[in-house]
């Protein structure tokens, strides 16, 4: 194995599970081609997993030997490298929230960043770009009230707001309510509707 490989698997090793490696973060020991070629021979060799163009990560070994790594580590990884907001996206929060027993077939999340997909081993991942008000409040109960009415739609959304108002803690209620004036203007009058007691 070259010089160049066994430092990048030596970086790689230090990540924790899901840590992203880049090309572009081995600049420092050779020249572009030369880190594409090595990273693509990885691959080949089931040491590097590619999740996207310019973004890599090591397979985890796990209770069954080894295996992608988990999809929350890697969103956790895409967080923090490249300062996305990355959250669940309505169908998943409304399911979380228990306001439909429908559990989303596909993983999708909603980022600040680019549209893109994610291949984790045979995982495909969604990353969708969204207009800010759906990232308000990022992971808190109340960012996950908004994207589950917002993917219920204004039919269900009363309904489901009312028993969010016995199950949301009160000051995810209040953190909810304190957004409507970016949320669009049908569930910003949705919100708005709902008695603060009761």
């Amino acid at each position: 194995m070259s010089q160049l490989a066994e430092n990048i698997l030596s970086a790689a090793r230090n990540l924790p599970e899901g840590g992203l490696l880049s090309p572009k973060g081995f600049l420092h020991l050779g020249s572009r081609a030369a880190i594409d070629k090595t990273m693509s021979r990885l691959v080949q060799a089931g040491k590097l997993i590619r999740v996207s163009r310019g973004a890599y990560v090591t397979p985890h070994q796990g209770r069954f030997g080894l295996r992608a790594p988990s999809t929350e580590s890697v969103v956790r990884s895409l967080e923090v490298n490249y300062g996305e907001t990355v959250v669940a996206n309505g169908a998943a929060d409304a399911n979380a929230l228990g306001l439909t027993t429908q559990v989303p077939t596909r993983e999708v999340f909603f980022t600040s960043g680019r549209s893109r997909k994610l291949q984790l081993g045979k995982r495909s991942v969604e990353l969708k770009h969204v207009g800010r008000w759906q990232l308000l409040l990022g992971k808190r109960p109340a960012g996950m009230a908004i994207r589950a009415l917002s993917w219920l739609g204004p039919q269900a959304a009363p309904t489901a707001l009312r028993q969010l108002r016995a199950t949301l803690p009160k000051a995810e209620w209040e953190a909810m309510r304190s957004a409507r004036a970016m949320l669009p203007s049908w569930l910003a009058r949705v919100v708005s509707e709902e008695p603060v007691h009761g």
